[in-house]
């Protein structure tokens, strides 16, 4: 009977580590309702102006017109 013991509570104490880490995963990675706000801002920083920075175009690119 000692034997089935030590190994329940191996086990019991390795699920709880588990679940204990994946708990602190998800609330890394998640954000509360009410910080919603500083998400957004986080994601996508403006500039002093106000005005979103356009991220989509190629600055590196040659200009095919010159060619």
């Amino acid at each position: 009977m000692k034997r089935n013991r030590r190994v329940f509570v191996i086990v019991f104490i390795i699920f709880t580590a588990i679940v204990i880490l994946i708990t602190i995963d998800m609330g890394r990675r998640t954000t509360a309702p009410w910080n919603k706000r500083r998400q957004l801002e986080r994601a996508l920083p403006t500039e002093i102006d106000n005005t979103a920075a356009d991220t989509l175009i190629d600055t590196t690119a040659i200009p095919t017109d010159s060619l």
